[in-house]
């Protein structure tokens, strides 16, 4: 009877660590969806963007077709490589510092109404992404606790629960603040 007993609360607490894990797995998932919208937003800003920009700086060719092919990349990313995607909108991060940089040396651009209302939701959605970011990321770590502890490690292993990867920027060059040659 006392061997039935320890059986059944074994069972009971396998099945809530199992709960647990799948809990934190969705969380993970909601919060990696808040990050796709966000980046969706900034990906549908940028063609705007560019349109503007084009007409005072036609000449600066080079950066503005940079930021199309960029943009293009972090589209083309598989939904579920995080880590390609984190490189990729580093990538389109750094080309869009480049092409705020290249602003600055037009006037009538920066003084552009359209142009700025562009610039300011833009550094709207980069705050929100770096928000998200940052609920994805605990999320991840949470995951990540529950699938490498024990003994939520022993349930998470029989149901193959992977550890998470993180959403950050890997290459050092992409934090840089990037240099602007007139």
């Amino acid at each position: 009877m006392i061997g039935l007993a320890i059986a059944a609360v074994v069972v009971i607490y396998a099945i809530v660590i199992y709960n647990g894990l799948v809990r934190a797995r969705q969380v993970k998932e909601e919060a990696w969806s808040g990050i796709d919208v966000q980046l969706k937003r900034r990906a549908d800003l940028i063609p705007n963007l560019l349109e503007t920009v084009k007409g005072y700086a036609a000449h600066e060719k080079e950066t503005l077709e940079k930021v199309v092919e960029l943009r293009n990349r972090a589209q083309a990313v598989p939904a579920g490589d995080v880590a390609g995607r984190a490189q990729a909108e580093g990538m389109l991060s750094q080309a869009l510092g480049r092409l705020f940089a290249l602003a600055e040396a037009y006037p009538d651009l920066k003084a552009n109404q359209n142009f700025a209302e562009l610039q300011q939701t833009l550094e709207t959605i980069e705050g929100e992404i770096q928000m998200s970011r940052r609920y994805y990321n605990g999320a991840a770590r949470d995951l990540n606790v529950k699938v490498e502890s024990f003994p939520s490690n022993l349930v998470a292993s029989v149901f193959k629960f992977d550890k998470a990867p993180y959403f950050e920027i890997d290459n050092p060059a992409d934090r840089a603040v990037p240099s602007v040659k007139f």
